[in-house]
């Protein structure tokens, strides 16, 4: 895009930049506390696994759908949405959409309907698009900008402090201080879902008013041309109605109710074929574009670069791989051979999860405010124990059960060792981490146990940094094609919609079974490996410099 006039930008507004910061802290609150809210809805609408990760696959979804319609209207008509509107109004926009949401939430909870509770997360996910899309920059408009990066990286941080305390608060929500089985789950009811989304609600209408009559703030807006690129808008497009025709079949067959032991297990196999397919569909349509990219690159846009393209199946495997360990988690924990835990005890095993990503990203950020090689050295190690620290003391004051946890600190200091190896370098760092997330999820499918639980939450640790790295790497010597290229990773979020549920399903099948569906996660990690070797050599053919030094996290 090439910007033609912009509004004049504050020297510093911290009062602004504390408002704007709530909205990373909803991002991270709502999709954690999905960790905990999976479970309680598996048993208390009796779904099977796949169905109860319909929750992300609604949520992610309309990551993609929000990111696909402002691509579209800006390639149709030539014209950025966000710059238009500006990003102040971008945002209220966003989180009064969140705030319809949850109203649906509510009405769906009074309505005692699966389906509608998903359409409400679906909404407010949609406003989360919106917000994500301009948030981030306006973090950037908001004060000097050789302080950009920080305030950006403040916002990361913000978005996983809301990572791992929203399953403590979501727990303490849906089952209060007493520790029901879940047996127990269908009377405890559905009433304080209705109390948590009014909650919520409010606080996003009331955010939204903050920014709409603050004077202070800078309205964001800017006359911009937005670069067209029809062929890659014609292949998303495609693959979105190809995508709509696989799930199709799938919704209709959670509407089938049977007991002959026959037909249920041609809808199990029905599901998975529909699923796998609906993965070929998604990964066959960037590397076809990629390829006819490559025979002629005119109206391909950012789709013709292949660093673009491969970073894009990044994105979605990240994302996918990142939700998919803790949302089939509490299916996992409930087995007898890794503590037979109820949806009421997990929440602190998935607050330690996404607090995993919190250490990653604290650690991923000291860089960012220059310390001496020496001190650095010591961060790293220090950091990271801090945040743990952190971690557990929020949830000891939730009065969870936290001594599972103590020996975790062992995993953390392995992050430390990491982050040290890893020297700063983007293309480094993600293939040690990818590479160690391949060593933690098959130690976690050989073992069981506490060995097993702390392998698989250690993904959050290997997880933590990818979001910068796969970032920095995709869009490096995109050129004019950098806005356009982050709209097209923006959209692959919805790798949290496909690649769970696959799981889901891959677990409801009794010669798989939950810990053995957790070999997607193997697949997953592999494919990033790969990512972060094939790209050094596309952007050295290039002559770019892939070693910047990478910082926060999604």
């Amino acid at each position: 895009m090439q910007q033609k006039t912009t509004t004049a930008t504050p020297a510093n507004n911290s009062g602004a930049l504390s408002t704007l910061v709530t909205v990373f802290f909803f991002w991270g609150f709502i999709a954690a506390g999905n960790g905990v809210f999976i479970p309680f809805c598996k048993h208390y609408f009796h779904l099977d696994q796949f169905q109860s990760q319909l929750i992300d696959f609604a949520f992610y979804l309309a990551y993609y759908i929000g990111a696909l319609m402002l691509y579209a209207i800006a390639t149709l008509f030539g014209r950025d949405v966000i710059a238009r509107w500006g990003y102040k109004n971008s945002i209220v926009y966003g989180l009064l959409f969140s705030a319809m949401g949850a109203v649906i939430m509510i009405l769906a909870v009074n309505a005692n309907t699966f389906p509608g509770m998903l359409i409400g997360l679906f909404a407010v996910a949609l406003g989360f698009s919106l917000q994500q899309t301009a948030a981030n920059p306006f973090a950037a408009l908001l004060g000097p900008p050789e302080t950009g990066a920080n305030r950006i990286t403040l916002g990361g941080g913000i978005n996983s402090f809301g990572t791992f305390i929203g399953p403590i608060i979501v727990a303490l929500a849906l089952f209060g201080a007493t520790r029901a089985s879940d047996d127990q789950i269908n009377s405890l009811g559905l009433g304080k879902v209705t109390i948590l989304y009014a909650c919520v609600g409010a606080l996003f209408v009331l955010a939204a008013a903050v920014f709409f009559f603050s004077k202070k703030l800078p309205s964001g807006k800017y006359e911009t041309d937005a670069e067209k690129s029809p062929k890659a808008l014609t292949a998303l497009i495609i693959m979105t109605f190809l995508l709509i025709g696989i799930f199709i079949p799938i919704f209709r067959s959670y509407l089938v109710e049977t007991t002959d032991p026959v037909l249920k297990q041609a809808i199990e196999m029905d599901r998975i074929k529909w699923l796998v397919a609906g993965l070929v569909i998604i990964v066959g349509t960037l590397l076809i574009s990629l390829a006819l990219a490559n025979r002629k690159s005119d109206g391909w846009g950012a789709m013709k670069y292949p660093q673009l393209v491969l970073g894009m199946l990044a994105i979605f495997t990240y994302v996918g791989v990142e939700v998919t360990i803790q949302s089939n988690l509490g299916a996992l924990l409930a087995e007898p051979k890794f503590g037979g835990y109820n949806s009421s005890q997990i929440a602190p095993f998935i607050s330690m999860y996404w607090g995993s990503l919190m250490v990653g990203r604290w650690t991923g950020s000291i860089k960012n405010f220059n310390p001496s090689a020496s001190l650095r050295a010591i961060l790293i190690f220090l950091v990271p124990v801090i945040a743990f620290g952190v971690v557990m003391a929020v949830n000891a004051i939730a009065q969870n059960d936290i001594t599972p946890l103590y020996s975790y600190v062992i995993c953390v200091l392995i992050l430390a060792a990491a982050f040290y190896a890893g020297q700063d370098k983007p293309a480094k760092t993600l293939l040690l981490f990818a590479s160690l997330g391949m060593v933690c999820m098959i130690t976690g499918i050989l073992t069981t146990g506490q060995v097993a639980t702390y392998a698989f939450l250690s993904g959050g640790l290997f997880c933590s940094i990818m979001w910068p790295a796969i970032f920095v790497l995709s869009i490096a010597g995109l050129g004019k094609f950098t806005s356009q290229g982050s709209a097209f990773l923006i959209m692959m979020i919805l790798g949290g919609a496909i690649i769970p549920p696959i799981q889901g399903k891959l677990a409801d099948l009794k010669s798989i079974g939950i810990h053995n569906s957790y070999w997607i996660t193997v697949v997953c990690f592999g494919y990033l490996a790969v990512f972060a070797m094939s790209v050094k050599g596309i952007l050295r053919r290039q002559g770019i410099d892939y070693d910047s030094s990478i910082g926060a996290g999604h």
